[in-house]
């Protein structure tokens, strides 16, 4: 099926591989199954913003794809919603990596990827995103109003808050600062372009002490620890 705004075209070669104990950040939960049917149902995006004249029109991703690039220590980096027709090739081959698979459960035909794909758009306010590093796609992102997520129920959760998930691919992008780079600019970009949002927040398990010390690095503030579904995650925030 055809990606909303999405032109399709050839992905470009190669496949993204890489540690998830350092760049799986965080873990998605709980685990998406087969169907993709990885979090109970969430109000639509579309709803809230009928009833909030601050949010912006249209699609969560229309409002990503206006996003410009941010400039960052790693380089210049530019989120661009995912296209199936394009990037489901590269993404599928990232989730068969035992590695990655370790963390995102999502090894399999490309059907399945499709599916959490899928999912995370129908939620009407969760964005698949791929990083794209001076142009060459690096990473994996997912950008969600976390408020309207069921990390709420488990933290004191703000009006506007948006969660950050990410995955870096190739070990040329990791162990020398990239992931904190990235991090740091997606964090200014969120706050800057969404004016009613004060923090952004993320929840990776507390026994990842890389992501953690990445995290501090960017400026989060480890707030709480917290039992999620499948793992003990700190609440990382950063605030404007």
């Amino acid at each position: 099926m055809s990606s909303p705004g999405c032109t399709a075209s050839t992905s470009s070669s190669g496949r993204w591989t890489g540690s998830p104990a350092t760049w799986r950040w965080p873990i998605r939960w709980p685990p998406a199954d087969p169907a993709g049917r990885s979090r109970p149902p969430r109000e639509p995006y579309a709803m809230h913003a009928a009833r909030d004249r601050h949010a912006p029109a249209g699609r969560p991703s229309d409002e990503i794809r206006r996003w410009p690039p941010v400039r960052t220590a790693a380089g210049s980096l530019l989120l661009r919603p995912v296209c199936e027709e394009r990037d489901l090739p590269l993404l599928s081959g990232w989730m068969n990596d035992p590695a990655v698979a370790a963390f995102w459960e999502l090894a399999g035909p490309a059907a399945r990827t499709a599916a959490h794909l899928a999912a995370q758009r129908a939620d009407g306010h969760s964005v698949p995103c791929l990083g794209l590093l001076d142009g060459r796609p690096m990473s994996y992102w997912e950008v969600y109003r976390a408020d309207l997520d069921p990390l709420a129920r488990h933290y004191a959760a703000r009006p506007h808050d948006t969660g950050v998930h990410l995955l870096i691919g190739g070990a040329e992008d990791r162990g020398r600062g990239v992931g904190t780079a990235l991090l740091r600019g997606v964090a200014d970009l969120v706050l800057a372009r969404r004016s009613r949002c004060g923090r952004v927040v993320a929840e990776p398990d507390v026994r990842n002490a890389p992501s953690l010390a990445a995290f501090r690095a960017a400026g989060f503030r480890r707030a709480a620890d917290l039992d999620l579904p499948g793992k003990r995650a700190a609440l990382m925030i950063r605030t404007r």
